[in-house]
């Protein structure tokens, strides 16, 4: 198995708003630190308008990480392509690419935050057109070294080559986030890895992966199984009254989420947090939150469902956890790959 890490680098507390940047200067050395004890990769967010200081200009703050680390992936978790102009976006993501030796991961989304649509005056009605369209410019913006136009719905571009070159002569690695069997599809169809919420349990992320797997090979390409990430909260404690505590805090987070997500109409607006819509936060079964006995049960299920890459947004950013995690737990699984994914290497292999 392999570990990254995945969350939001913020500016808060005392110093939002003073220009001290002592948020984001501790989301990087805790990378760091994370880097010298065997974490793989970083993948970060990008929100807007939040007013509690949640990291906007992602691509800017990966690249002052990949500038202090040597073999940490960087990622986004997600890019809004509605939002940017592709051209640009292609181009800033090829010079990070450059930069840190081909270490960035590209995850792209459509978004879901009404305010974060009004904020930019774009209807969020809008949200899937605009990303194929921004996926598309970009896609031929790395692909192509030659001069090309583009005349669509939302973009014009007329005789522009875009430069630099990407690290890979494929471009970035690009990754999308989905959970549905439909968006599921659509990543198979496009070629590109997968990434998938924490939510979801074990069985039903395994289940997800296998239909992954039949979506790829109805497509003629190979699964990796390092291609698909999962997310799940991480918080190591030593006692119940502990472990009642940061699921308490995760709750908190979540129905903070849901409130600066929501439309006008009191309606969120998105698959993502359909849970809202019951009026309570999701289970937290899922989340990896416990002693380092419940944890490790934890670690086999997933395992055993096919899981063989998980990304952990450790909760407050615990370096205790983020330290215990990765001597107490890490070395046990990093070697393993899951049965699941060995059953079905060893079934192809024989076809």
């Amino acid at each position: 198995m392999r570990f990254g890490l995945f969350g939001s680098a913020q500016e808060s507390g005392d110093n939002l708003g003073a220009g001290v940047g002592q948020g984001f200067h501790d989301y990087v050395d805790f990378n760091v630190e994370a880097e010298s004890l065997g974490y793989y990769s970083s993948f970060l967010v990008e929100h807007h308008f939040t007013g509690w200081g949640q990291v906007s200009a992602t691509l800017n703050l990966l690249t002052w990480l990949a500038s202090r680390t040597t073999m940490l992936r960087v990622g986004t978790a997600t890019m809004i392509l509605p939002w940017h102009n592709p051209v640009l976006l292609a181009e800033q993501a090829a010079t990070l690419s450059l930069l840190s030796g081909g270490r960035l991961d590209l995850g792209v989304g459509k978004g879901y935050r009404h305010s974060e649509f009004a904020g930019f005056g774009i209807p969020i009605e809008e949200s899937e057109p605009r990303f194929e369209e921004c996926l598309d410019i970009m896609l031929k913006s790395w692909a192509s070294a030659e001069r090309f136009s583009h005349h669509g719905k939302f973009w014009d571009f007329e005789n522009i080559v875009v430069e630099p070159a990407t690290a890979q002569r494929q471009g970035v690695p690009l990754w999308m986030g989905a959970g549905s069997e439909g968006s599921i599809r659509k990543v198979a169809a496009r070629g590109f890895n997968l990434l998938m919420d924490q939510f979801a349990d074990a069985t039903l992320t395994g289940e997800r992966i296998a239909f992954f797997r039949n979506a790829l090979k109805e497509e003629g390409r190979e699964y990796d199984p390092m291609g698909v990430a999962v997310a799940r909260e991480l918080f190591i404690v030593d006692s119940q009254r502990e472990k009642d505590e940061a699921i308490e805090r995760l709750n908190d987070l979540r129905r903070r989420t849901v409130d600066v997500a929501r439309a006008p109409n009191q309606k969120t607006g998105s698959h993502i947090l359909a849970y809202a819509k019951k009026g309570a936060a999701p289970s937290t079964e899922s989340a990896l939150f416990g002693t380092p006995d419940e944890i490790h049960a934890q670690l086999c299920d997933l395992r055993d469902n096919g899981v063989n890459y998980i990304i952990c947004s450790i909760l407050g950013g615990s370096r205790a956890t983020l330290r215990r995690f990765a001597r107490e737990m890490m070395p046990e699984f990093s070697d393993q790959v899951s049965a699941r994914t060995a059953a079905f290497a060893g079934v192809e292999s024989a076809v």
